[in-house]
């Protein structure tokens, strides 16, 4: 930034802060001369323009009221791309009068920030505060978010920070606890629309499209109104320089004729991040919802996104464990031969392994009986402590065992008449506990035929003795 037609312009405007911020400023008289992407050139100016976000920002709402009662507070923006985040922050800027300062976490060092500190400070001295807008910021790392704790403890500036990422888990306790986290919402067709309708006015003609290659196009922005617009920008340019027999009779692109133009965009996934696990939950509540057709959806999006098919592999085999159990012996054999065969195969014939395991689990009855048993078995096991085994049911390999009584009276139970004894496995100390409960749903009610058969008889063994 030290050039000497930036540091004469620096001169020539009085500049009280550092070359750096002078130098942008001086740059930023000539924005408007260079080109601008249409979702730039439509940024709304004001919060009535922002669209998607009414449970934010309808005029009865509790933080639009804040807005304009001045009462603004460090904030963390949560929300998917494209939903308004960083426009949102410059309006909270302007709306309030703050200087507005915005860093990228993936482009910003401590060392960047303490200058923006020092910045901040001054402007505090003259009497105006500042807005940083700090977009990624769950990219920081602790120390870094460490950072801000100071200066927004002391009121040197508001913070306010947008991640696409679920904020309890990607930042540190002591900078959330700061900050109201508000939820901004995917934007829907209704709000995509709004972004589209001021698109063709802005480039003064409505797209030719018909009604099913414009939905498409919603449906390829995924919610994104940013990208919405680089598409629009896009369309419009290629149709324009199109020949009339390039295009349909009534002059419309069809939905073949937008897929020739425009690529088709990844769906949004992390597989490191947020989106990776909802996508798992979604999966996993719709095998337990039963619903065959949501999992297959839910499935085929991991897969479109990118996942690796080993990781939902081992979620199938949890979910057979997990919600099928004993309902149905032959899921875990399934989730497990899915897997085997996907191994063998690879992508993406294996994939279809996968899928039959999706359906296999989806459609069979659902226990979370042993699931159940098991956890209880754990929390008794805790809350007994080190009670030992009943002695009766101890091997006594040595004389002194034999003395104390280990092996004394244990029933044979193939010798026992139905070939059960009857006998206490409990410790002494413990009372008989039934953990496990099963279902009347599939293989499972044979199962409680059996239990309900061995209760009987082991209450007649027992009266007997």
């Amino acid at each position: 930034m030290d050039h000497p037609l930036l540091s004469q312009w620096a001169v020539a405007l009085g500049a009280a802060e550092p070359l750096d911020t002078a130098a942008l400023k001086v740059a930023g008289l000539f924005d408007d001369l260079g080109p601008r992407p249409l979702a730039d050139r439509l940024r709304p100016q004001s919060l009535d323009e922002v669209v998607g976000q009414d449970h934010l920002l309808a005029p009865d709402a509790p933080f639009r009221r804040a807005i304009e009662q001045g009462r603004l507070s460090s904030l963390i923006f949560w929300g998917p791309p494209g939903c308004g985040k960083t426009t949102l922050a410059r309006l909270l800027a302007d709306k309030t009068d703050l200087a507005f300062e915005q860093v990228s976490a993936i482009f910003t060092g401590v060392a960047d920030l303490r200058q923006v500190f020092e910045r901040a400070r001054n402007r505090r001295v003259g009497g105006q505060g500042t807005l940083l807008f700090v977009d990624e910021v769950h990219r920081f790392n602790r120390s870094q978010q460490d950072s801000f704790l100071p200066v927004v403890e002391d009121g040197t500036l508001t913070f306010v920070g947008a991640t696409t990422e679920n904020p309890s888990f990607e930042l540190n306790p002591a900078l959330l606890s700061r900050a109201q986290v508000q939820v901004l919402n995917r934007l829907d067709e209704v709000a995509l629309e709004k972004l589209m309708q001021r698109a063709e006015q802005h480039l003064g003609r409505r797209l030719p499209l018909n009604d099913e290659a414009r939905a498409h196009l919603f449906a390829l922005a995924d919610g994104d109104g940013r990208y919405l617009l680089t598409l629009a920008e896009q369309l419009d340019s290629m149709t324009r320089d199109l020949a009339s027999d390039a295009l349909p009779s009534d002059g419309l692109l069809d939905l073949a004729g937008l897929q020739r133009l425009v690529q088709r965009r990844a769906p949004v996934y992390d597989k490191g991040q947020d989106s990776h696990y909802n996508l798992m939950s979604a999966l996993h509540k719709s095998l337990r919802g039963s619903d065959v057709d949501a999992a297959l959806y839910w499935f085929a999006r991991m897969l479109e996104g990118g996942e690796d098919p080993n990781y939902i592999a081992r979620r199938l085999l949890r979910f057979a464990a997990e919600d099928v159990g004993l309902s149905d012996p032959q899921a875990a054999v399934q989730a497990l031969t899915g897997w085997q065969s996907y191994e063998r195969l690879g992508s993406p014939e294996g994939e279809l392994a996968l899928a039959q395991v999706v359906i296999y689990l989806a459609t069979a009855p659902k226990s979370n009986a042993a699931y159940s048993a098991y956890k209880a078995a754990r929390r008794l096991a805790k809350e007994a402590g080190s009670l030992a085994p009943p002695k009766h049911i101890l091997n006594a390999p040595t004389k002194l065992m034999k003395d104390q009584g280990y092996g004394q009276g244990y029933a044979y139970d193939h010798d026992a008449k139905d070939g059960f004894s009857g006998q206490s496995y409990f410790p002494d100390d413990l009372p008989r506990r039934s953990l496990y409960q099963p279902r009347e749903r599939g293989f499972e009610r044979d199962i409680a035929k059996r239990l309900a058969y061995w209760a009987r008889l082991r209450a007649e063994r027992q009266r007997g003795s």
